[in-house]
């Protein structure tokens, strides 16, 4: 088990704490829409408050090119931010430099600053150790609660750690906690559900999770490459054909474990209004794509989940954007919701499944990386993790 310090393990009480958040939530008119991220982040923040720490935030948004650009800034989050503390966020024009130090000097116990964002500059990115130098003057601790971010050795994320120690804030905590498990203690039976677009993201993970997992259920856009393995004619179907060979040998060692869709619904074109019918996996029309896994696939997928203890889901059944088509991972959704067993659900389309069902608290974990939770479940070890401090 994964045993890293935690923002408990610190005394934090009257000193300044640089904190890394994942604030890359959808800006739009000036405004946050979205705000997950955000509220992820809070129970961390407010036991810095409670600890009278002085909170210095921190974060990237979006892809700005290493400069400033106005789209890209962090002050709507601030703001945002300040309404569900119900208290002032003071926000820093820049996030190193003189406009940085001015603000952090300010700080009383208690008080919280946003930095602007990290990206602004292209040294984050790059790892640069002089940048996480001056990141790391403006904090006596480091607390990393970003784990989407975790795979990625930013000067945000894993530079500051070697110039301060560095612990897990909650968020952190709680997402190494379930997906440790997941990935190297799961309870038993044990099944892993893939989906979406790509095989080649997720061959890393399928590898991994064969070994331990008692069923393994594709859909998704991923199931089409192994469909085409197995010699059927998927039509104009998204399909990688640079892994057809590889589905074929990981069907080969996981024999029965694998399920795949045995219908699909298929369409004559990729659009949220095209015609739609459901045929059996083998006998997509020749000029129709797979768009979702059909009503014979969610109920198998479904009774494969009966009596699970540990179930981990990564990735929609089907073209979730198109309502028409996302109706196969709304399904699954209830049906994961309802197994009993430890469930663990990532993935952007897979979580705005379970969300908008109602269904979140339901979910034993839902993690707010898509990246960092993928490579977690391969066995990586993720830098943003790896230079946190060991209990």
């Amino acid at each position: 088990m994964l045993q890293k310090k935690t923002v408990r393990d610190v005394n934090v009480n009257g000193w300044h704490v640089l904190m890394r958040a994942d604030f890359n939530v959808p800006i739009k008119n000036g405004k946050v829409g979205e705000d997950t991220r955000i509220r992820a982040a809070l129970p961390t923040i407010q036991y810095l408050i409670e600890q009278q720490a002085m909170v210095v935030l921190c974060s990237h948004l979006g892809r700005p090119k290493g400069e400033p650009d106005p789209k890209f800034s962090l002050a709507p989050v601030a703001e945002h931010l300040s309404g569900l503390l119900e208290k002032p966020v003071g926000f820093a024009e820049d996030c190193v430099g003189p406009a940085a130090e001015g603000a952090v000097s300010e700080l009383h116990p208690g008080e919280v600053v946003l930095l602007e964002n990290t990206r602004f500059h292209p040294e984050e990115k790059k790892n640069d150790k002089t940048f996480a130098q001056r990141l790391a003057m403006l904090g006596k601790i480091f607390v990393n609660d970003a784990f989407g971010s975790a795979h990625r050795a930013h000067a945000s994320t894993e530079g500051v750690a070697h110039y301060l120690p560095g612990v897990a804030g909650f968020l952190m905590e709680k997402e190494i906690a379930f997906l440790d498990k997941a990935a190297n203690d799961p309870d038993h039976p044990y099944i892993v559900i893939l989906g979406g677009a790509k095989i080649s993201d997720k061959i890393g993970v399928i590898t991994n999770l064969l070994k331990k997992c008692e069923r393994l259920l594709i859909g998704g856009g991923m199931a089409n490459t192994f469909l085409k393995a197995k010699g059927f004619a998927v039509g104009e179907s998204l399909v990688e054909d640079g892994s057809v060979e590889t589905a074929k040998q990981i069907m080969a060692d996981a024999g029965d474990k694998l399920l795949l869709p045995e219908d699909v619904v298929a369409a004559d074109k990729f659009d949220a209004d095209a015609q739609s019918r459901t045929v059996a996996a083998d006998a997509v029309p020749d000029g129709w794509r797979i768009l979702d896994v059909g009503p014979a696939t969610v109920a198998r997928f479904s009774k494969a989940l009966q009596g699970a203890q540990q179930v981990v889901w990564n990735g929609p059944m089907g073209v979730f954007e198109f309502p028409k088509f996302a109706i196969g991972t709304r399904d699954l959704a209830q049906a994961v919701a309802a197994c009993g067993a430890v469930t663990v659900v990532g993935g952007g389309d897979s979580v705005a499944a379970i969300t908008e069902a109602g269904l979140a608290d339901k979910i034993s974990h839902i993690s707010t990386g898509g990246g960092a939770s993928l490579e977690f479940l391969e066995g990586k070890e993720l830098p943003g993790i790896k230079v946190l401090q060991d209990k």
